[in-house]
């Protein structure tokens, strides 16, 4: 699954982020929560951290969380999304 957040920077500029797998399982041994659960125990925090997370592995940003969030006006998430499963053709007989 695929979450995408819009993020709004103070300074007017903003970006668009995706926390893919990797942002996920960085949030659950970071966190030490499954992100499965998020919809039952939602924070802000959470949502910023993962946009935050998704920006800096693709090199969007280079600041640290606290540095990061300071310049952040507002972060909204976006459709969730599954990735498809490859389509396979199955072998025939021969």
């Amino acid at each position: 699954m695929r979450i995408n957040f819009q993020v709004s920077y103070a300074d007017g500029t903003a970006a668009e982020a995706t926390a893919s797998v990797a942002d996920q399982v960085a949030f659950e041994r970071e966190h030490d929560r499954s992100i499965a659960r998020l919809s039952d125990d939602f924070r802000l925090t959470d949502a910023c951290w993962l946009a935050w997370h998704a920006l800096r592995r693709t090199g969007k940003t280079s600041a640290d969380f606290d540095a990061w969030i300071d310049g952040v006006d507002a972060v909204d998430i976006g459709e969730s999304k599954i990735a498809p499963l490859a389509e396979t053709t199955a072998p025939t007989g021969s």
